[in-house]
């Protein structure tokens, strides 16, 4: 069967999955422990370590079900989009159940719903993540349509990410002030906002990429095991074998060995734990120490990840001139910049009102949005990159699977993370009942999203240098591989 053509039309609908997924996960992770700490009223612990909890089984969770995508095999729907067609209507549903969380005294209640609900959040997430992530591998294997992929899927979700800041501006109007962080009613209508949205991009892309899908060439293939349980594609062989959790996380240590597998694993992860300090902190800093209201923070959030939509053109044209290595390392040592810059206003904030140091504020982070922009969108084509290499010297598509230790990588790197915020919190004497936060307080804050954040970015930039695989190396295996298939034909 022909493969059909990889055009606009495709990547248009396979991006727009990030959109809704983008602004419900941010939506999450931007809010949900200013929500629990400061609107349920719980222990900064007891919501660090729900969270951590939580984000932790979802990283267990993603090579599983994505070794469950590499062996699906759907007549109608190939191996991906049913897993993805389940999430969006579970995810729908679960996540506006998660916002109407109760205020109650009763901390027992309030922390199984939590821990309860963002369980299964977690749970459909990645039924959708993982399968959507192994999907651009498997439709677009060639370098530069994988770059041009990724630069869809990162656009839509940068989008994403500021989708919360613009109903946080909707829901959560200017009239109410700095109160209207605590208002639960505007935190449940962007929870069905986003169940909407996650439903209509999910479906656009499920049913806007079924035609390339079914066009593969392995489409109609069966699986078929050998001895060391690799899977392969056979039309004729339709031989199964079961594999354990301890079996498939055994794939995770010998995957984790091989160093640009593990080079890029774990540097995304150590980024990612950057900017869990700025977005589970985030809400805390403005509104307790730079004592911005809801409408400021969302135009913070605007410039933040406008930065990012921004500077993606740049960062296309550096790409082509630089390797993947040297742009990204380039683009966290602006985001650094970005960091050191709004930290010299926490300094002076005490001796300016709000509303002027705002305007301050403002341009510093639309500098870490810019060097942000290549985040989003570097780290997934290098760890793509890899993936390609090792499938053409195994012969075997197990992109699911690596999609799923990738991301338990950052999920667990995540969680640890979450559970450390949560710790600080305490440790500063953070008290969500008092609108006023002491100064020693305040300062502690800042410590928290400066020095994390900053230490994070130092020691990814290490990781990130250490990454091997050049532009040469992958074209050359590219066309290799096309050679193969030529005469294979």
């Amino acid at each position: 069967m022909k493969k059909a053509k990889l055009n606009f039309k495709t990547k248009l609908c396979y991006g727009l999955g990030n959109l809704g997924y983008g602004s419900m996960g941010q939506t999450v992770s931007s809010f949900i422990m200013f929500f629990g700490t400061s609107v349920l009223g719980l222990p900064g612990i007891l919501v660090g370590s729900i969270i951590a909890i939580t984000s932790l089984w979802d990283g267990l969770s993603d090579p599983i079900i994505g070794y469950l995508s590499d062996r699906t095999r759907s007549k109608f729907f190939g191996r991906r989009l049913g897993h993805m067609l389940f999430a969006c209507f579970a995810l729908a549903l679960n996540n506006v159940l998660l916002w109407l969380c109760p205020i109650s005294d009763n901390t027992v209640l309030v922390s199984i719903w939590l821990v309860g609900f963002l369980l299964l959040q977690e749970t459909f997430n990645t039924f959708f993540a993982t399968p959507y992530s192994a999907l651009c591998i498997d439709i677009a294997p060639d370098y530069n349509d994988q770059t041009k992929m990724q630069g869809f899927k990162t656009v839509f979700y940068i989008l994403g990410l500021i989708m919360p800041s613009v109903l946080m501006y909707i829901f959560m109007p200017a009239g109410v002030g700095v109160q209207a962080q605590f208002n639960r009613q505007g935190y449940i209508n962007i929870a069905i906002f986003n169940s909407a949205l996650v439903l209509v991009c999910g479906l656009i892309t499920i049913f806007g990429t079924i035609k390339q899908v079914r066009s593969m060439p392995n489409y109609h293939e069966k699986l078929e095991e050998n001895k060391e349980g690799e899977v392969k594609n056979c039309k004729n062989l339709p031989a199964k074998r079961k594999h354990s959790f301890s079996t498939i996380m055994a794939g995770y240590v010998e995957t984790f060995k091989k160093k640009d597998f593990r080079t890029v694993m774990l540097g995304y992860s150590v980024c990612l734990i950057a900017m869990v300090f700025i977005s589970s902190v985030g809400m805390h800093l403005f509104t307790f120490c730079y004592h911005f209201s809801s409408t400021q923070i969302s135009s913070l959030m605007v410039c933040l990840f406008g930065g990012a939509i921004i500077s993606q053109p740049l960062w296309v044209n550096v790409v082509k001139k630089y390797d993947k290595k040297q742009t990204l390392i380039f683009a966290l040592s602006v985001i650094l910049l970005g960091i050191a810059l709004v930290s010299v206003t926490f300094l002076f904030r005490v001796y300016c009102k709000s509303d002027f140091i705002f305007w301050f504020v403002a341009p510093c982070l639309f500098v870490c949005g810019v060097g942000s922009g290549a985040l989003y969108c570097l780290p997934h084509s290098m760890y793509a990159d890899v993936v390609t290499m090792e499938q053409y010297k195994t012969g075997i598509n197990n992109a699911g699977r690596y999609t799923g230790y990738y991301t338990f990588t950052y999920n667990f790197s995540n969680s640890i993370a979450l559970l450390f915020i949560g710790i600080l919190l305490d440790l500063v004497k953070f008290d969500a009942s008092q609108p006023v936060q002491a100064l020693a307080v305040q300062n502690g804050l800042g410590k928290i999203v400066f020095l994390g954040s900053a230490i994070a970015l130092t020691l990814a930039i290490i990781i990130f240098s250490k990454y091997n695989i050049k532009r040469a190396d992958v074209l050359k295996v590219q066309i290799k591989s096309n050679e193969s298939n030529e005469k294979q034909k």
